[in-house]
């Protein structure tokens, strides 16, 4: 059975499943997700607890000898297996389907590995894991995903915030959970139960947003130049390097470029946005297909070319400077005169 993270705590409350299996990458929802496992196992007696970490030359017989022994200091056991590449190989695969076909009684598997991927997620061992007991799987969260994250946190907590502070809230700790999980506990002591308006969001948030390169690429396909600067002077800020926020730029501008010369050519938008991933973005790309037309797109690349060379020193200019211009030309903003 596969359930999502906020569905976790309805789930426990009915009763425990012999083994449960969370993916995912993103470490506050992972950490809290374990947590919460762990929780309600000891609230029903399970109050012994062996941990496995399956580094490379792990013994899976450990596994086995633990299933199938009694518990020393108490009736029930939690037995924690953490895969830190998601990968058990094939000894560890067949052990974990044996486990997963006789889960013990008295005992909750719980397996921590890094996000699977489509084709892990089709192996015999991950499907026995998951026919036996409880998947989740964590990701990371988008804007408006990340919006409705805090304002069910700060309900349940008795803060109920208002739309502009919300908004604040997330742009101030956005692409952070864990910065942001501690400043809704700040807001809480600082200002108690009630409305959170804007104005306490500013006196009492730090500028905690924590920025990648494709939050950057994202932000320019959606048109949002305001946006798309502010995650680039946060890039700048944390000592990115810009070779590698060119990278993400013109990687982009790259895939948009082959797309607008094969639907020149005739072939279908739904094809050409077929094979975008994750799906969620589609509409981003469909809507910068829809700006910038094949043209537009060969210059942009022309000029991530020119932000290459000064990068390398093989050309006069300001590394930032030429990536702001061509991040607000990506964003629909009209392409600067000294490109080349």
């Amino acid at each position: 059975m596969q359930i999502k993270p906020e569905q976790l705590e309805a789930h426990l409350e009915k009763g425990l499943a012999p083994v449960y299996l969370l993916s995912g990458d993103e470490p506050l929802q992972m950490m809290e997700a374990a947590d919460a496992v762990r929780a309600a196992a000891r609230a029903r007696g399970h109050t012994e607890r062996l941990v496995f970490s399956a580094d490379a030359g792990f013994d899976w017989g450990r596994l086995r000898e633990a299933a199938q022994s009694l518990s020393l200091f108490a009736s029930r056991r939690i037995l924690e297996l953490r895969l830190p590449t998601g990968k058990p190989g094939a000894e560890g695969g067949r052990a974990l389907e044996a486990y997963a076909a006789q889960p013990p009684e008295d005992t909750v598997l719980l397996v921590q590995c890094p996000r699977l991927e489509a084709k892990d997620r089709k192996t015999a061992w991950c499907r026995a894991l998951e026919g036996a007991g409880v998947m989740l799987q964590v990701w990371p969260l988008d804007r408006s995903a990340t919006e409705a994250w805090m304002a069910r946190r700060l309900r349940q907590r008795g803060l109920n915030p208002t739309p502009e502070a919300l908004r604040l809230l997330s742009d101030r700790v956005e692409g952070n959970l864990l910065a942001a999980a501690q400043e809704m506990e700040k807001l809480l002591l600082l200002t108690g139960p009630g409305e959170l308006d804007a104005p306490a969001v500013l006196a009492a948030v730090s500028d905690s947003a924590r920025f990648g390169v494709f939050d950057l690429v994202d932000a320019a396909l959606a048109a949002d130049a305001p946006r798309a600067v502010r995650i680039l002077q946060g890039l700048r800020g944390e000592g990115t390097e810009p070779a590698v926020v060119l990278w993400a730029l013109a990687r982009e501008i790259r895939g948009l470029h082959r797309m607008a010369e094969r639907g020149q050519a005739g072939e279908p938008m739904g094809q050409l946005l077929g094979a975008v991933r994750p799906p969620r973005r589609q509409p981003l790309v469909r809507a910068a297909l829809g700006r910038l037309p094949e043209p537009a797109l060969a210059r942009l690349l022309a000029g991530c070319a020119r932000a290459d060379r000064i990068i390398k020193g093989l050309e006069t200019g300001s590394p930032w400077d030429e990536l702001l211009d061509w991040t607000l030309a990506l964003a629909g903003a009209p392409v600067p005169s000294r490109a080349c």
